[in-house]
C-alpha cells in the first residue's frame, strides 16, 4: 500500500444508464421500461438487422440482448419492436447532462458517451453527503423526473469508478471501490475485465504468462515496459488502480486514434465494390484527424467476412515513414494491406484506424512529391465546405455508385435512423 500514500483521492461517480435506448423508446410509447418487453432494432424491415438495445425484462425472460438479430426475437404479441430514434436519445442525453448540473458544476461533468458520464463530486459533501449518498440521491431523483434508472460506480479516480461500475454497481445499483478492494474484487478476474484491455492485448499478455489482473499487477514492470513501452507502464499501474488522468482525459494515454468502422448493409463480393467503401471510409478517417489537427504513421485495416464464409477476417497494420492525414495516403496503404491479406472472401464489415498520432504542425517536404502541401491545403478546404454545407456537399465519385454507402449513411444519426 506504500504507492497509495501520496495518491490524490477524489470522489468520482461513473453513471451508466440502464438499457438507455430501450428505456427511452418505451417511455415514448407510454410503457414502463422495467416491465415491458421492447427491443430497439437498427431496421425493423430487415430480418437480419441487429438488436441495439432491449429492456431488462426482455433480456431476462426471452434472453434477447444487444447483438441478437431481429429474426431471433420470438413472435410474441407482448414484444414491441421499434426502430432506433437517435434524435430522441441524444435529446434526452442532453437533458440528463443538464440534470447533473443540479449536483456538480458543469466543468465537473465529462460525458463519456450518450448513456454514460463521469461526475467529480469533490467539495459537494456539505450539500449531498459522501459519494455513495450522492449516487443514491441522483438515482432517486432521475427515476422521479425522467422515469429512467441508472447504475453508479464510485471511486477515487476515473479508472476505479469505471471498474466499480462495470464489475459491481451494475448488479447492485450503487457501489464504491477503494484501493483496498482491488486484491479481492479485481485481481482474480481475467484480463479483459480491465478497462482498456481488448482481445489482442490479452493474447500478447498471455504469451508472457499473464492470465489474470493479479498476474499483471505482480509482473515485472521493467519487462512490461520493454515489451509494450509506455503502454506497459500504464497497464501495470492500472492493475493497481492508479490513474492520474484528469476528468475527461483519455483513461489510457496513447490510445488516441482516429477510426471508422462499418457493418455493411449487404455482403460485398466484388473487390472493386469493397475498394469504393474503403475510399469513402479513408476520407472520413482523414477528415476526423484533420479536424483535430493530427496526423498518424500507423494505418490499420480490418475486414470481417460474411456468415456465408463462416465468419472470420483479418486485422493488420502498416506504418509509413511520415505522419499523414491525407485521404489518398490512407487509401494507398489500405490497398497494400488488402492486396497482402485479402483472398477474395465475401466482406460484411470494414474497420480503418489511424494511430501513432502526432500534431499536424509541420510537414517533411519531398523532392519526389511536391504537390503534398497543396493536397493538404485542399483537404482542409474541402473539410471546411462540408462543415458549413453538410457532409454530402462534396463527395467522391465512388459515392454515386451502387457500392457507395456515404450518401445513405449521411441520412443516419450515430449510424442509425434519427
Amino acid at each position: 500500500m506504500m504507492m497509495y500514500q501520496t495518491m490524490k483521492r477524489r470522489t468520482i461517480l461513473c453513471v451508466d444508464m440502464k438499457s438507455f435506448y430501450a428505456s427511452c423508446s418505451a417511455l415514448a410509447l407510454g410503457l414502463d421500461p422495467m416491465e415491458c418487453y421492447l427491443a430497439v432494432v437498427a431496421d425493423t424491415t430487415r430480418s437480419g438487422s441487429v438488436v441495439l438495445a432491449a429492456t431488462p425484462k426482455l433480456k431476462k425472460d426471452f434472453n434477447i440482448k444487444t447483438g441478437n438479430r431481429l429474426f431471433e426475437i420470438p413472435k410474441d404479441p407482448r414484444i414491441h419492436l421499434v426502430n432506433a430514434q437517435m434524435g430522441l436519445y441524444l435529446d434526452i442525453s442532453t437533458q440528463l447532462t443538464r440534470f447533473f448540473t443540479t449536483y456538480v458544476p458543469f466543468e465537473a461533468i465529462h460525458v463519456y458517451s450518450v448513456d454514460e458520464s463521469f461526475l467529480q463530486a469533490d467539495g459537494t459533501e456539505r450539500l449531498w453527503g459522501n459519494g455513495v449518498e450522492l449516487a443514491e440521491k441522483i438515482r432517486e431523483d432521475m427515476l422521479r423526473e425522467f422515469g429512467l434508472t441508472c447504475s453508479i460506480g464510485v471511486g477515487p479516480n476515473m479508472l476505479m469508478s469505471k471498474l466499480c461500475l462495470d464489475l459491481d454497481a451494475k448488479k447492485t445499483g450503487v457501489a464504491k471501490w477503494d484501493f483496498a478492494d482491488l486484491q479481492a474484487k479485481l485481481w482474480p478476474l481475467p484480463l479483459q475485465a480491465m478497462w482498456g484491455i481488448g482481445s489482442r492485448m490479452e493474447k500478447r499478455l498471455n504469451r508472457l504468462g499473464i492470465r489474470t489482473v493479479g498476474h499483471l499487477a505482480n509482473f515485472s514492470l521493467q519487462k512490461l515496459e520493454k515489451e509494450f513501452g509506455v503502454m506497459g507502464n500504464q497497464l501495470y499501474y492500472h492493475a493497481w488502480g492508479i490513474d492520474l488522468s484528469e476528468l475527461g482525459a483519455p483513461i489510457m494515454q496513447g490510445q488516441i486514434s482516429f477510426a471508422k468502422g462499418q457493418i455493411l448493409l449487404r455482403d460485398y463480393e466484388k473487390e472493386e465494390d469493397i475498394k469504393c467503401v474503403l475510399l469513402e471510409m479513408c476520407e472520413e478517417v482523414g477528415r476526423r484527424a484533420r479536424k483535430a489537427r493530427k496526423a498518424g504513421r500507423t494505418i490499420s485495416l480490418g475486414m470481417g467476412y460474411s456468415k456465408q464464409q463462416h465468419g472470420g477476417g483479418f486485422h493488420r497494420s502498416m506504418s509509413i515513414d511520415e505522419p499523414t492525414n491525407l485521404t489518398m495516403d490512407l487509401y494507398r496503404t489500405c490497398l497494400q494491406l488488402m492486396k497482402k491479406h485479402y483472398r477474395g472472401e465475401v466482406v460484411r464489415q470494414i474497420t480503418i484506424t489511424l494511430s501513432n498520432v502526432f500534431d499536424d504542425t509541420a510537414q517533411q517536404l519531398s523532392l519526389f512529391d511536391q504537390n503534398k502541401p497543396r493536397q493538404k491545403d485542399l483537404s482542409y478546404v474541402m473539410d471546411a465546405i462540408r462543415e458549413k454545407h453538410g457532409s454530402t456537399a462534396l463527395l467522391r465519385a465512388v459515392s454515386y455508385t451502387q457500392a457507395g454507402t456515404a450518401r445513405y449513411r449521411s441520412t443516419l444519426l450515430g449510424g442509425h435512423k434519427a
